[in-house]
């Protein structure tokens, strides 16, 4: 069954969707075929269930996994049990394992676009909140919970009900020093965190077209932080460029075949979507979040709000919180906040692109007595490069740490966090309460404006720094 009865004008949501649907159920539940599913830690219960029922996994081929969680990314600490125990897992199922030691592992989000797992077209899963990252290349991907990834791994299907669908057109020319986590965190500051709720998001707008797939990956990544269900860009001649001649790529013949498919994937001229949103971002300038939202985020040439200005009660009350956990004045400007900690890292912002920008800014000055820093490549791959691009000793010459592939300080894990009270500028994710460590405070930022606040001790506007 398809998600809209008119064949004529279908969104690239609905291309897809109704590409995979197995059986629609009378609730309107649809049984989906998956195409590829990327596993980590997440995904031990599901196929530790999976070994006791005496079931096999129905697809191998179609996972690929690696440890990215629990994996320390200090050089020369012993990896965790969570990781062994999975290689013996995907083992004893057949399914790829990239061991921390193979120079193509690191986390699961930028691993696959960077291999050509993923592809256009493709429905993807994996029992991760972030999986919408994968929307970027024009997959439909789902993040879901461990239930659900059992049975993915049993049938090669899910049951989903079919999202409502939302466009969110960003026009204008980025001004310098904008890019694509500032877009990120003005599009939720747009919408709200929950703006997105029970939607399927496509992005669109000359701002969009113009992003490289570093930053469509960033701004796909951070679609579930406004709330919404998978985030999609159409695929054009960067993903095409992005994507040939990668390992899980097509080649030859079929190559051009998937391309011929993959230009028809893209939303009609007259498809309607249940909602729109428009934002001219020609003005937009680098964005701090000083709250426990990723909503709560202001322009770095702005101030802390003051509850006493917010639309109505709610969100005064939500303001307050906010202020007190994290410790600020109303008024306060974005310029004056100090930190303690730097992370450049986590599956939003650790790909080669993001570590050329923060290295650009730290290219000749140190960071600043008293603030630890530390950078985080997204895989091994990345971080090869990085090091044949010499970006790693401009890292450590300004005395950050750099740190093997892995999750790391993103979130409050046994080997990275930030301790109680200290203010972290970081370009993960998630901004909520005890998120980097219990009662650690976070503000998301782009990773030049990490790299900025690392070396001044405080948030400042990367644009006048000459580096922009």
């Amino acid at each position: 069954m398809k998600v809209t009865p008119d064949m004529n004008a279908r969104t690239l949501y609905q291309k897809i969707w109704d590409d995979h649907v197995v059986e629609e159920f009378p609730d309107g539940t649809c049984l989906l075929m998956v195409d590829r599913q990327l596993a980590y830690e997440s995904s031990i219960i599901p196929l530790e269930r999976i070994a006791a029922a005496g079931r096999q996994v129905r697809r191998p081929s179609a996972s690929l996994a690696m440890a990215d969680h629990s994996v320390p990314t200090v050089p020369g600490v012993a990896r965790a049990g969570r990781a062994r125990k999975l290689a013996e897992l995907c083992e004893q199922a057949g399914i790829a394992y990239l061991d921390p030691d193979d120079p193509r592992h690191g986390i699961v989000h930028v691993v696959g676009p960077e291999q050509g797992f993923t592809q256009p077209g493709l429905l993807m899963a994996c029992a991760d909140s972030h999986t919408s990252s994968h929307g970027a290349l024009g997959a439909l991907a789902f993040g879901i919970g461990t239930s659900e990834m059992e049975h993915v791994l049993s049938t090669q299907t899910l049951m989903q009900k079919p999202s409502r669908t939302m466009r969110i057109v960003l026009d204008g020319e980025l001004p310098a020093g904008v890019v694509g986590k500032d877009l990120a965190l003005a599009m939720i500051h747009a919408i709200g965190a929950a703006g997105g709720v029970g939607h399927a998001v496509e992005f669109a707008g000359t701002a969009v077209e113009r992003l490289p797939m570093s930053g469509r990956l960033t701004l796909c990544n951070m679609a579930v932080e406004g709330g919404a269900r998978s985030g999609m860009i159409a695929p054009d001649e960067i993903t095409f460029e992005w994507l040939e001649g990668r390992p899980w790529s097509p080649k030859g013949a079929l190559w051009d075949a998937a391309v011929a498919y993959w230009r028809t994937l893209r939303s009609d001229p007259d498809a309607r979507f249940d909602r729109e949103i428009r934002l001219d971002v020609g003005a937009l300038v680098p964005q701090v979040t000083w709250g426990t939202s990723p909503d709560e985020v202001v322009g770095i040439d702005g101030r802390v709000p003051d509850p006493a200005e917010a639309p109505n009660e709610r969100v005064a009350a939500a303001w307050q919180r906010s202020l007190d956990y994290m410790g600020l004045t109303p008024g306060t400007a974005l310029r004056d906040v100090t930190i303690d900690r730097v992370f450049i890292g986590s599956c939003t912002n650790s790909r080669l692109d993001d570590l050329r920008e923060a290295a650009r800014i730290l290219r000749g000055r140190r960071v600043a007595p008293g603030v630890h820093a530390m950078a985080v490549p997204g895989s091994g791959l990345v971080r090869a490069q990085a090091e044949a691009e010499g970006l790693d000793r401009v890292f450590l010459e300004a005395g950050f740490e750099w740190r093997l592939p892995g999750c790391s300080m993103c979130f409050g894990s046994p080997n990275d966090s930030v301790a109680a009270g200290e203010r972290c500028a970081s370009t993960s994710n998630r901004n909520f309460e005890s998120r980097q460590g219990k009662d650690a405070r976070t503000h998301l930022v782009s990773p030049a404006m990490a790299a900025a606040a690392a070396v001044a001790g405080h948030f400042v506007d990367i644009r006048e720094l000459g580096e922009a």
